[in-house]
């Protein structure tokens, strides 16, 4: 920490005053000028990027984006007249850019013809190139920076990353510099999507009695206070508590969602381990350990269910994790700045939508954004939860009404869920909104009805609950409908339905089994 803290800050520091120095340093060093072919527009300035096709450059107008077929350039400042190579800079989290990028990566130069070299960069990480298959020519240089989170985004701040790979949310003070630097909203849905999921897990050694325990005993276990297995219906045997760094990889998520949620502070107790490998070795090992880790990355370990005073359980799986109902899912983010990327690289992120991406982040041992379906009949702990809630709140003939309406059709694997008590979006839900209008455009759902249907969380009147849970439902359909370009609604029937608290994925005494049961979902017939 000692040593990398202060890189990220010198970098940020730097983004800082690049965004109040940029402007008067083009202006100063108009290093080319562009000219129109006829000779009537000239425009001087600094060249900040040519992906080939198109020049950006900072003029006394502002920053502008300009067609290269249709000026001529003069200047030191003008790219080499010889072949363009597109140079892209991916760095962020390890997770991601040790396994899954190189995947897709390869996985993006196969589909499309290339020829592929990987060099390995010591200190740095994995440099590409792709080349034509007939020619051998350099189309695109990759490099796929091995850092964290944080220093993806530092690396991007600076103008050193092109995309930025990350295990959680960029902060307020990290969209507020991004946005200052000319570099966009990195909210919005274009800048930023979910790429691939995993997901937090308790895992435990196999024999051990425990597999069920609550968020709040998982919490009070790493902060010290819960210290034997026997106070959790286990054997008179201490509890010996391991995970990884808490400022790396899936640490800081951990410490987010489940420490300071809980309000605890982390016990000094806890063994430390480097990487997710010996954390699984650790536990095999020991009988009377338990370790945070990822769904894909357990091991031998038994992954423990997280549960609620009022008895639900949710169990992480690749369907629950897929669907989000998994409290503790983890979506792996993708951020791009607000400007054009080179053709490859808009065809590269092209590529991360199809399903042949989807094949190779599964056979990257990740869990994938296809789009499945279950059919009502898996549905059975589901349904038992809104049998045990039924009461004078959710009526017999509203569940009635529920089963009635589903029967026939199957759940769609993705979900939309909100921030409490409105109808925003949270960031994975706004990257769900472009996966389910694409699969629309692609014509996917040609021919069938989909219906989007409301939940909510038990707090408050029931009435009101539903009335919420449909406005949320219409909220996702209008968002949907808005990214559509030029879809002809006859192809697709779309209607809304809600049923409030009738169907809980989890207790509603905690934060985050409120969070999960406040959800749209999708059902397809």
């Amino acid at each position: 920490m000692t040593r990398i803290l202060p890189d990220i800050l010198v970098r940020l520091l730097g983004a800082i005053c690049a965004v109040t120095l940029i402007s008067s340093f083009a202006a100063r060093a108009q290093d080319v000028t562009l000219t129109s072919r006829d000779g009537s527009i000239e425009l001087t300035g600094y060249l900040l990027t040519f992906d080939g096709e198109f020049y950006r450059v900072d003029t006394e107008f502002g920053i502008l984006t300009v067609d290269s077929s249709g000026v001529s350039c003069e200047g030191p400042g003008c790219p080499s007249l010889g072949p363009f190579v597109a140079e892209l800079t991916i760095s962020g989290a390890h997770n991601m850019g040790a396994v899954l990028f190189p995947a897709l990566v390869e996985g993006f130069a196969l589909r499309n013809g290339y020829a592929l070299k990987r060099e390995e960069i010591q200190g740095v990480g994995t440099l590409y190139t792709l080349l034509e298959g007939g020619s051998g020519h350099e189309v695109a240089r990759f490099t796929i920076k091995l850092t964290t989170s944080s220093e993806g985004f530092a690396d991007l701040l600076s103008q050193q990353a092109d995309m930025v790979l990350s295990m959680r949310q960029a902060t307020t003070r990290e969209r507020t510099l991004a946005r200052d630097a000319g570099l966009g909203d990195l909210r919005m849905a274009r800048q930023s999507r979910v790429a691939a999921l995993d997901a937090l897990v308790p895992i435990v050694a196999p024999g051990n009695p425990v597999r069920r325990i609550s968020i709040s005993q998982l919490a009070a276990i790493y902060a010290g206070k819960i210290t034997n297995w026997s106070q959790l219906g286990g054997e008179d045997a201490p509890i010996t508590p391991y995970m990884m760094d808490v400022e790396e990889g899936f640490g800081p998520v951990f410490m987010q969602d489940v420490i300071a949620a809980q309000g605890v502070t982390l016990s000094d107790r806890v063994v430390i381990h480097p990487t997710s490998r010996t954390l699984a070795d650790a536990i095999a090992r020991d009988p009377y350990g338990i370790a945070m880790t990822t769904y894909t990355q357990r091991g031998s370990g038994e992954v423990v269910e997280l549960s609620g005073r009022c008895g639900f359980s949710v169990h992480a799986s690749r369907a629950s994790i897929k669907s989000e109902d998994y409290p503790l899912t983890m979506p792996m983010f993708l951020y791009l700045p607000e400007r054009r990327l080179p053709q490859i690289g808009r065809e590269f992120l092209s590529y991360l939508r199809t399903d042949s991406a989807q094949f190779v982040t599964r056979r990257a041992g990740f869990v994938d954004q296809a789009l499945t379906r279950q059919p009502l009949r898996a549905q059975g702990d589901r349904m038992a939860n809104a049998i045990t809630a039924g009461g004078e709140e959710v009526a017999l003939d509203e569940l009635q009404r529920m089963i009635r309406t589903l029967t026939g059709s199957e759940r769609l694997s993705i979900s939309f869920r909100f921030e409490g008590g409105s109808t925003l979006l949270d960031a994975p839900s706004r990257s769900n909104v472009a996966l389910l209008a694409e699969a629309l455009e692609s014509g996917h759902f040609d021919g069938k009805r989909l219906s989007f249907i409301g939940f909510s969380d038990g707090q408050g009147a029931a009435e009101q609950n539903r009335k919420l849970s449909e406005r949320r439902a219409r909220a996702v359909r209008d968002q949907v409908l808005a990214q559509l370009e030029a879809f002809d609604l006859t192809r697709v029937e779309m209607q809304i339905d809600a049923f409030g608290e009738a169907m809980p994925m989890a207790c509603d005494d905690s934060a985050w089994g409120r969070s999960v049961n406040r959800r749209v979902e999708i059902w397809v017939d």
